[in-house]
């Protein structure tokens, strides 16, 4: 039996881990991907985290739950 000798795109190789897809988001795209929880952000930070997502999309389905 015959294998592929190469890997089709997007299978095999390296994974670039969540962090690096967000970095390389922002830098190639100007697209901004933050975790309202992300503890390397101050309260401040994390707050106008959470504003702007509620502006844009409205509240999470966990806060909307709970008042």
């Amino acid at each position: 039996m015959k294998t592929m000798k190469f890997t089709p795109r997007g299978f095999g190789g390296d994974r670039r881990d969540a962090d690096q897809v967000r970095r390389d988001g922002w830098r190639e795209q100007g697209v901004l991907a933050v975790s309202a929880d992300d503890e390397r952000l101050s309260w401040p930070e994390r707050e106008l985290v959470r504003q702007l997502g509620e502006r844009l999309y409205g509240k999470r389905e966990q806060e909307a739950r709970h008042g």
